[in-house]
């Protein structure tokens, strides 16, 4: 279903030369959220649900505690050391080889139908118009690379997944959580990994619905906001290019 027509709010691309290649340091940084913005949902949300259908979590234990960690996180009230944690500690105990069959099956029945055609659509016009993509999520990497590869974006910075010396997930996080302020560090550190400065998000352009991306959005050049959430349309001080919501 188009349950995100994001792509009304996009720019249009600028038009190039025949034949004229922007250099990497000339392309523009297209940022992307994914939970609300390209995704109807919320990725660590869906996870934990659909491991309560499958059998893999207990009812009893997680479904309440799922619905208020995510209720906490849209109103931008749980602190990203707790939010993250509550989702990494459904993974522990299992390799990645050994979730991968079940992550599979996630992505095909509880992703894939709520990426709409209008969200394909402006990653699309944004590949196409030469920028480079970034998919910027709170959410862990293991479910977040495959998410990024359905939607044709290469560049995946999320929140990080300790593992232990057998390469099980540990049920912790390291480093520096990707949410909130979180996200404009990291993506400093990424830049800073590519011999650039962060300096380079005065000409970017980043897509997101949700409170909790308010840094990042006053850190680019270029704030867009997609069918927001009621906390961020009613932030006193929003700086974004377009505030309104997208039906």
């Amino acid at each position: 279903p188009g349950l995100h027509p994001a792509a009304r709010l996009a720019p249009a691309p600028a038009v190039k030369s025949p034949g004229a290649v922007r250099a990497a340091a000339q392309q523009c940084l297209a940022l992307f959220d994914l939970d609300g913005t390209l995704l109807e949902g919320d990725t660590d949300q869906l996870w934990c649900a659909f491991l309560i259908d499958e059998g893999v979590l207990e009812r009893a234990a997680f479904e309440a505690a799922n619905a208020d960690v995510s209720a906490r996180y849209a109103a931008g009230e749980i602190e990203p050391a707790e939010f993250c944690a509550f989702y990494a500690a459904t993974l522990a105990g299992r390799t990645a080889e050994q979730w991968a069959p079940l992550r599979e099956r996630f992505v095909a029945a509880s992703v894939a139908p709520r990426i709409g055609a209008a969200a394909r659509t402006l990653v699309e016009r944004r590949h196409s118009a030469g920028d480079e993509l970034v998919l910027t999520t709170a959410t862990g990497r293991f479910l977040a690379e495959p998410i990024a590869a359905l939607l044709g974006i290469r560049h995946v910075i999320a929140s990080e997944l300790e593992v232990d010396a057998a390469g099980a997930f540990t049920g912790r996080n390291q480093g520096v959580l990707n949410m909130r302020a979180g996200k404009v560090e990291r993506i400093g550190a990424w830049l800073a990994t590519r011999g650039e400065s962060i300096g380079r998000l005065d000409d970017a352009v980043f897509y997101s619905d949700s409170i909790n991306d308010l840094p990042l959005l006053a850190a680019v050049g270029r704030a867009i906001v997609v069918d927001p959430d009621e906390w961020l349309a009613d932030a006193a001080a929003v700086p974004v290019d377009e505030r309104k919501n997208v039906i």
